[in-house]
């Protein structure tokens, strides 16, 4: 058999490779060709065969005409040579199929008035595109349009391909984290984009709020699927259908990470999979540059850490699908918030310290407010676990450099919960117990629970209430105003006070101030305020509407 050339010149990518598939005009596209539409052009198979992408145009009347395809043509024929029994024409159209052929093109009037019953049954049952043309036209004229549309839209591919390799290597370059990069990837493709690591577990997501319910719920199943549906697709040479998710993996020097995903959106210019390869080229030499830490995880949950206290999901189910997607388990889990700051932690100690508790995290920034070096953590345990004061104290020290001052770390936990509801507002305890001033003992760590401080409870609970925020701004404004006109520190000194009621000396001692100065700071917040600070009920409302503010993170 002769070999086929063509001219380099005027050769086109095969579609053997995704990013350059998707660059390719579908027949649809083509069909919709100013040339083309002079033929009259009426589709009798197409719906979804239309779809299918156009390598290049054949020309050819020939019987054998399967033999010398390539894949992803687009034939052209009169049909004058083609088989005249059914059988055979039935054969003939199976082969066309086989060989990969995009689509047929029957021009009609030359050799034949009408199609053939046999091939469009045939093309219908294989799913190949049938067109006829109603009206003689040159077919020069016809290969002349389609292959420079084809050739154009290659020329814009490859222009679209460099911008975002540049833009993404200058993103690599710089260290770009990767939830940003995964942020860019979205904002290319017009579409979300999710990157999980090798067990399925959400690292970082750019979604529209309403889908996150849908999407992450049992996430891993949904993306095992999507995995396996590519995969089949790939081992048989079946181009992806439009609303499949376009998966790449991330991976480089043999090692794999994770994977890309992208759901169904809008055509690129450079390609779907080339945009999305390009993002994978740069999350992993961010891998490659961070060695052994898992720099991953950390982004991934502190950004959902920052989401939960920040409001930024759209609903419980939405933030409890994301969570489960992270790999925190909620279903028939003991749920606790818990502030760690004095201590700066690592994410690799937080895991295995809840590990050795049977237990997942995940661990963020503590909000402003608390204390630096600080840290928020949604920790998840067995219902069956316990996680008393011993077990927090142990879990504590379990997070602590051997050489790190423990005695300055100070744990705050919230209450139990269960579910996300009950797991925000155990977080906001946490949070608002580590905003309030410390009081130290001898040796620490330091432990704060929410069950031993009701007041913070209500506060956390009425947290948005506006009467409770006019409270607390009607009792101190006076303090407020003047603290920010002098940067004085009458705040703190009445916090002082209230942290240590009836005893001034310890008060002035955590306010680093001699006890005459002390009490002249109380002086003046008696006179701003107009009221009695040894009366019980003044104190409780001044207690009350500081927690508020610190609530606020003020």
């Amino acid at each position: 058999m002769p070999v086929r050339r063509e001219d380099r010149m005027i050769q086109t990518d095969r579609p053997a490779d995704r990013s350059t598939y998707e660059t390719l005009p579908t027949v649809r596209e083509v069909l919709a060709l100013d040339a083309v539409v002079q033929g009259v052009p009426e589709v009798l198979v197409g719906d979804a065969a239309l779809d299918a992408r156009v390598r290049w145009l054949h020309v050819s009347d020939s019987s054998g005409v399967a033999r010398l395809l390539d894949g992803g043509e687009l034939l052209l024929s009169t049909g004058s040579s083609w088989p005249e029994d059914p059988t055979d024409l039935r054969r003939f159209i199976g082969e066309l199929v086989d060989a990969g052929l995009s689509g047929l093109v029957l021009e009609l009037g030359t050799h034949y008035r009408y199609v053939p019953a046999v091939v469009v049954e045939s093309a219908a049952e294989r799913g190949l595109a049938l067109v006829i043309l109603h009206r003689e036209v040159k077919f020069v004229t016809l290969t002349e349009a389609v292959h420079s549309h084809i050739i154009a839209g290659q020329t814009d591919a490859l222009r679209a391909r460099d911008e975002v390799r540049e833009r993404f290597t200058a993103l690599a370059l710089r260290g770009s984290p990767a939830d940003f990069i995964v942020h860019q990837l979205a904002q290319t493709l017009g579409a979300p984009v999710i990157l999980e690591n090798l067990a399925f577990e959400v690292v970082a997501a750019e979604v529209p709020l309403a889908l996150e319910e849908e999407l992450f719920t049992e996430w891993e199943l949904r993306s095992r699927s999507a995995h396996r549906r590519s995969d089949q697709r790939r081992e048989r040479g079946i181009a992806p259908a439009a609303e499949d998710w376009l998966i790449v993996p991330v991976e480089a020097r043999g090692i794999r990470w994770g994977n890309l995903i992208a759901l169904p959106g809008p055509d690129h210019a450079a390609g779907r999979t080339a945009v999305l390869e390009q993002g994978a080229i740069a999350l992993a030499v961010g891998r490659l540059a961070d060695g052994d830490v898992d720099e991953w995880g950390r982004i991934g949950r502190r950004r959902l850490v920052d989401g939960l206290l920040s409001g930024r999901f759209a609903g419980a189910g939405g933030a409890a699908a994301r969570l489960e997607a992270a790999g925190l388990p909620l279903r028939s889990a003991r749920l606790y918030g818990v502030v760690l700051s004095g201590v700066p932690v690592t994410v690799e100690a937080a895991d295995a310290a809840a590990r050795a508790l049977r237990g997942r995290l995940i661990m963020g920034t503590a909000p402003d407010g608390v204390a630096a070096p600080s840290a928020a953590i949604l920790l998840s345990l067995p219902a069956d676990a316990v996680f008393d004061d011993a077990a927090v104290l142990g879990f504590a020290r379990a997070l602590v450099d051997p050489t790190g001052d423990i005695d300055r770390l100070t744990v705050s936990v919230g209450r139990v919960a269960d579910g996300v509801d009950a797991a925000l507002v155990s977080l906001h305890e946490a949070v608002d117990l580590a905003r309030g001033r410390r009081r130290r003992a001898a040796r620490g760590p330091h432990l704060r629970r929410a069950e031993n401080r009701p007041l913070v409870q209500l506060v956390t609970a009425l947290r948005d209430d506006y009467r409770v925020l006019e409270h607390g701004e009607r009792m101190l404004s006076p303090l407020i105003v003047h603290d920010l006109a002098r940067s004085g520190d009458l705040l703190d000194v009445l916090e002082a006070m209230l942290a240590h009621p009836g005893n001034r000396t310890a008060a002035a001692s955590a306010s680093h101030l001699s006890r005459s100065v002390f009490y002249q700071r109380i002086a003046l917040i008696e006179e701003l305020l107009d009221v009695d600070l040894d009366d019980g009920e003044t104190q409780t409302a001044l207690h009350l509407a500081l927690l508020v503010r610190r609530s606020a993170g003020r």
